[in-house]
């Protein structure tokens, strides 16, 4: 009932729709003229759903053929995806069986090949990180190709594979107990230029050129030289080795491979440890140059004083003027009739003004090898105030944030030490020289004091 009260409000609004449209265009001018054209426009759609119908039952039987058709291939499909699931099953296990079969017929070889895919994956790892092969490179890669086809292909390894991968390893054992002479490109530190050059292989430990040490790149394959090279005494015998094709030389042999060259070249040589000491440690270092300069020149002044002093010694009796001990002696000459307190007074007079000129600057020396330690522990005090510094502001996390003021506190202490040593050491070298000219002057005044007292008593 719902539907058919639809279906006339529907009717009604579309006869409505099309009654004033046509009421519309041809302006009717009374019910009349209204109703009859209604009733036309019901007559025109009449029309058009019957010829509608037309269509539809025309067009009918083919939309049937159609679903026939459409039907069909859905069974056809149907029927061939039961079919090929029925393959498959049947492929399944037809592998299962071929699979069990082969591992049955592979039986302890396929051990012996589980084996040599481990082996090949070790040494491709080995060889590739051996210097050798930057005389033979791309070897490492057959290895890798076949650890890889071993363990994702169901054919089986070739003799052929079998012997080369034997050779490669017996290679490697072969050419590591040599040094041999090879051509390479290697890549200069200094202009980062590369360079075809003569390369000397020792073993497979290290790889010089031009009396330098290179290093081996496992990424790139390539020979570079280090960025800073060992000690002079290193390098010595890499040139040694180099330009030596027979005998025996002396040669500085890394037994890892490199590793303990390359910390060794990181080592800070004497420069920069002594830079690590900043401006404290350069200040301690130009005190100790100035000690050192003056304990140079005292201890020349006293070396000839002294020779002088000899000469005078031998010659008694002629006092010069151009030593301590002649100006002592000629005041014997310029006191004649003196007592002998007065002649003892002229001669501590002499000595006294003798003394000054032999202990010059001796005092400054000593004063070095004190203040040198003390600006040390100076040093040493900043540097540990730079590291806590650092501590508050970063933490202790990174180890190298604190390095700087642990290496100036240290270097500081060691560069303290290094002057005050010394310059104490030259201080009572030059102390005791001087002391020693001094007592010979007093020795020589003492017996002109004892001759003058027995002139005196006679």
């Amino acid at each position: 009932m719902k539907n058919l009260i639809k279906g006339l409000i529907t009717s009604a609004a579309l006869t409505f729709t099309l009654t004033a449209n046509a009421a519309t265009e041809s302006n009717a001018l009374n019910l009349d003229q209204l109703l009859n054209q209604l009733e036309q426009g019901k007559l025109f759609q009449n029309e058009q759903n019957q010829q509608r119908e037309a269509e539809f039952l025309a067009k009918k039987g083919e939309q049937v053929k159609l679903l026939e058709q459409a039907i069909a291939r859905r069974d056809a499909e149907l029927r061939l995806s039961d079919k090929l699931e029925t393959q498959a099953e049947n492929n399944d296990q037809t592998i299962k069986d071929l699979e069990a079969s082969y591992d049955n017929r592979l039986g302890s070889l396929k051990e012996l090949l589980g084996e040599l895919q481990r082996t090949a994956g070790d040494a491709k790892g080995s060889l590739e990180s051996s210097i050798i092969s930057a005389q033979y490179p791309n070897r490492h890669q057959f290895l890798g190709d076949l650890a890889q086809k071993i363990g994702g292909s169901s054919k089986l390894t070739s003799i052929d594979e079998i012997e080369r991968f034997w050779f490669e390893l017996q290679r490697e054992m072969t050419e590591s107990g040599k040094i041999v002479s090879f051509k390479a490109p290697v890549i200069e530190a200094e202009t980062g230029a590369k360079v075809e050059k003569e390369v000397v292989r020792v073993g497979s430990f290290n790889l010089v050129s031009d009396g330098k040490f290179l290093d081996y790149s496992i990424e790139t394959g390539s020979l570079s030289e280090l960025a800073r090279q060992p000690a002079a005494r290193h390098l010595d015998t890499a040139a040694a080795i180099q330009s030596n094709a027979e005998g025996f030389v002396q040669f500085s042999l890394d037994p890892t491979a490199g590793s303990i060259l390359g910390l060794l070249v990181q080592a800070p040589n004497m420069q920069e440890r002594v830079e690590q000491g900043g401006t404290v440690g350069y200040i301690i270092l130009a005190v100790g140059l100035v000690g050192l300069l003056i304990a140079l020149e005292r201890f020349i002044s006293l070396s000839i004083v002294g020779a002088k002093i000899k000469s005078q010694l031998k010659n008694i009796s002629t006092p010069k003027a151009n030593n301590p001990l002649g100006r002592v002696l000629s005041v014997k000459d310029q006191h004649p009739t003196a007592d002998t307190e007065t002649f003892e007074l002229k001669l501590s007079e002499a000595i006294l003004r003798e003394v000054p000129k032999l202990q010059r600057n001796l005092t400054f020396i000593k004063i070095i090898s004190v203040v040198a330690p003390l600006m040390g522990l100076l040093g040493t005090v900043t540097g540990m105030i730079n590291t806590f510094q650092a501590i508050t502001l970063f933490g202790t996390g990174d180890p190298k944030l604190m390095a700087g003021g642990i290496s100036q506190a240290l270097v500081t202490t060691v560069l303290g030490l290094v002057v005050a040593i010394p310059t104490l050491l030259l201080y009572t070298m030059l102390n005791t020289r001087s002391r020693g000219l001094v007592s010979i002057l007093q020795e020589q005044s003492t017996g002109l004091i004892a001759e003058r007292a027995e002139k005196a008593a006679e």
